[in-house]
């Protein structure tokens, strides 16, 4: 590993020992968070699998129940074509181990109505309707978990250049530059000790 290129003083001695303590603080506080949001996109992970399996089968379902209306004398898009229900999005944000990952909320005003006469339609459009009404918040609430993933594991990865960056590089030469000096100074303090030593027998002779 190379070192860096710094004068072999007692000062910059103690200055390199001072920055080995911070990076070496550095990299466990990111090695810790790191290991925590593995932690919870694995747990995000297996909340969407489990949000996206169970909301291709509602869906699905609602699409067979639709399917099985059309076959209706009721023009089903003209059954359809006034809506009766408002829904309005709140979207923010919340903070996950330091990254600010979306959040959403519907609102709903109006009750739940259905845009038909009752005896003009077939059951099977009231059932989709009304099912296809209730996937909204599924479905928001799976692209936040997804949204979030994504975001998650972009900063994993960040995070993980970083503590790499600390493990391999940084550290390991802040160690061997002062390994370095100190070669260095114990070199230049045994240097001296030679010098005294002949000095005083040259007094002594």
């Amino acid at each position: 590993m190379a070192r860096l290129n710094v004068n072999p003083t007692r000062m910059e001695l103690r200055r390199l020992k001072d920055r080995l303590k911070t990076a070496e603080r550095g990299h466990k506080l990111l090695k810790d968070k790191s290991d925590e949001m593995v932690r919870q996109f694995l747990v995000l992970i297996k909340e969407n699998k489990r949000l996206r399996e169970e909301l291709e089968g509602d869906i699905a379902d609602a699409l067979r129940t639709f399917a099985l209306s059309a076959s209706a004398p009721l023009d089903v898009v003209q059954a359809i074509a006034l809506p009766t229900l408002t829904a309005t999005i709140n979207v923010g944000t919340k903070n996950v181990m330091g990254v600010d990952v979306p959040y959403m909320q519907t609102a709903r005003t109006g009750d739940v109505k259905l845009p038909y006469a009752l005896c003009a339609a077939p059951a099977e459009l009231d059932d989709a309707v009304l099912k296809l009404i209730e996937l909204t918040d599924k479905i928001l609430h799976l692209a936040e978990v997804e949204k979030t993933c994504n975001m998650l594991a972009d900063e994993i990865e960040k995070n993980r250049r970083r503590v790499n960056a600390l493990e391999y590089v940084m550290i390991p030469q802040l160690q061997e530059t002062i390994k370095y000096i100190l070669m260095k100074l114990d070199e230049n303090e045994r240097a001296s000790i030679i010098r005294l030593m002949k000095v005083k027998e040259l007094n002594k002779s």
